[in-house]
Order: structure tokens, then sequence, then C-alpha cells
């Protein structure tokens, strides 16, 4: 009868933990989560990652307006905003931060080492001084990189403008993520032994005189995917449709708005890679510091048709790089 009355205390016993232990796990996706959100500039390409975050967390278990709050900052692509914003959200403490784009991520890493951050739209995280590596970040940053195979993209704008004499690059040489790729791209264009021709804009505001000035001394254009020319990818595809200039652009959405191609990143899923590490480092299931930075999975061509048929080309002789 002892025996009996002991087992029975312990059967309750186990079961009471089982219970605890699941409740504990139900928890952590039932309180509230606050995610501090960084974004250096408005253009389709950052606001499609955003977007791809937050599907991401919600395919993890985090649902909007449920169990986690968005406190969104735009920086209006201003450095005293990166600054000041970056200070409330940290100020404020988030349980875990988003920073899109790299000037966003940098402004982020330098105010705090202890929450975490998750980055996307971020070209080489390890130069940006964000990560030791990208396989072990070592840090409390961790997310994607939209670095792209620069080669590719210019084998396929040599294909398009196939007696190409000079190729014009163009980007802002403030944004370090933008230099990379550019020199990556000029490397390339020599090594296939095409002129190079470089310019560079800082503002928005200067985009339409350096694409205008660029088209008429060059046979096409490459533009990496910097935020500047992103944010006047409208004004740059009103351009290349009066000089007739064919332009490859290192994002998807600049080239759906003022691009002819890309082999490239659709940004919204490269969102929704940070948004899915993002849930299981609010989980607890995973730490920045070991958790690898992600390459694109999917890369794809796309072929603005529009553009195409402004510019005298068939889009179907448009294809994608071997």
């Amino acid at each position: 009868m002892k025996k009996k009355k002991i087992m029975t205390t312990l059967l309750a016993m186990s079961a009471a933990l089982l219970l605890a232990a699941c409740g504990n796990k139900e928890s952590k996706k039932d309180t509230q989560k606050t995610v501090g959100v960084l974004q250096i500039v408005q253009h389709p390409s950052l606001d499609a990652a955003y977007e791809g975050f937050k599907e991401g967390l919600k395919e993890g278990g985090y649902t909007e307006g449920k169990n986690v709050k968005f406190d969104y900052q735009n920086a209006q692509n201003n450095q005293d905003n990166l600054k000041s914003m970056s200070e409330k959200l940290v100020k404020e403490k988030a349980d875990l931060l988003l920073g899109i784009a790299t000037p966003s991520a940098q402004s982020l890493a330098n105010e705090t080492q202890d929450i975490p951050i998750v980055i996307t739209a971020v070209t080489d995280p390890v130069a940006a001084k964000l990560a030791k590596s990208l396989k072990k970040p070592g840090t409390n940053v961790t997310g994607t990189t939209d670095m792209v195979p620069i080669d590719k993209q210019i084998e396929l704008l040599l294909s398009i403008v196939k007696e190409a004499k000079t190729i014009g690059i163009m980007y802002n040489s403030g944004e370090a993520n933008s230099k990379i790729q550019a020199d990556l791209a000029e490397k390339a264009l020599k090594k296939a032994n095409v002129k190079v021709k470089v310019l560079t804009a800082n503002t928005t505001n200067d985009v339409q005189q350096v694409t205008t000035s660029l088209a008429k001394d060059v046979d096409g254009i490459y533009i990496p995917t910097d935020n500047t020319f992103a944010s006047a990818a409208a004004v740059i595809g009103e351009v290349a449709k009066q000089t007739k200039t064919p332009i490859v652009a290192g994002s998807v959405e600049q080239v759906e708005t003022g691009g002819l191609a890309t082999y490239g990143i659709d940004y919204k899923e490269l969102g929704k890679q940070t948004g899915l590490t993002a849930a299981k480092i609010l989980d607890g299931k995973e730490k920045p510091a070991t958790t690898a930075i992600e390459s694109a999975k999917n890369l794809k061509l796309v072929v603005n048709e529009d553009m195409a048929k402004a510019l005298g080309i068939d889009p179907a002789s448009i294809v994608a790089p071997k």
C-alpha cells in the first residue's frame, strides 16, 4: 500500500513537471515581444525586406498585434537620424533589433552589444565590422547578406549589349556596400576587355544629372544595390528610355521600377529568411554569435518587359547567365 502511494505521488510530480515545462514553452510565444526596426531610407527593395521579415516572424510563431509589436524607425537617409533613432530603440530595451541596410545595422551595433540584432540587405557584414565571419559572427549580430554574384550580373549586361565598348557604373560612394559591388563590377568588366566609366552621386537630387551625363558616353549601365539610386529608380528609368540605355541593376525591385534586367535577389524572400532566424532567437533556440549569416537562397532573372520594348529589345532574347 505504501509503495502504491509513493508511485502515485511520483507520477503526480512527473505530470506537474511536464505541465510546467509545456507551460514555459508556450509562454515564450504568449509573452508580448518588442522588435525595434531601423531602416536607412524608404524604397521598394528595403520595404520588401521589411515585409518579408514580418512574414518570416509570423511563420516562426510571432504575429503582429498578437504576441509581437514593432517599433519602426525610418532615418530618411540621414546620419543624424540614424544615431538618435538607434539610441531610442536601445534605450527602450527591445527584445530584438532589426537593421535594414548597412548604415542602419552599423548604427544599431554601435549602440549595443547586448540586445540581439538581426540584419538584412547588408552586402558585406564582415567588412562592415558587424561580424567576425559569416559562418560564426562572434557578436550580437546575425541575419542575411544581399551580396549577389556581380560577375553574373555583368555577364548578363554584356549579353544584352553584345558590342559594348564602354560600360558605365554609378553608385553612392558614401555607401560602403555599394563601393564593394562597384569595384567588383569594374574588375569583371576590365577582365572582359570593356572600358569602364564611373560616376557617383551622394544624394537622390544628383541622380538624374549623373544618369543623363553617364548615358551619353556609354553603351550600357550597371547599378549595384545602392540605397540612393534605388530611391530614384523611377527617375533613372525615364532617362534610360530617353537615351535608349540598357541598365542592369543589382535588385529585382529596382529593375521593376526603372531598370531593364537583373539576375538578383528577391528582397522580400531575403527579409523572410531574416525573420525566420529572428523567431528562433526570440524563442531562445539560437544566439546571434553562433548563428551563421545567410546568403539569399534563390536568385532569379527578372526582365522589365515595358523597358525592353521602349529600348527596342526583345524581352525573350534576355536569358539568365549560366
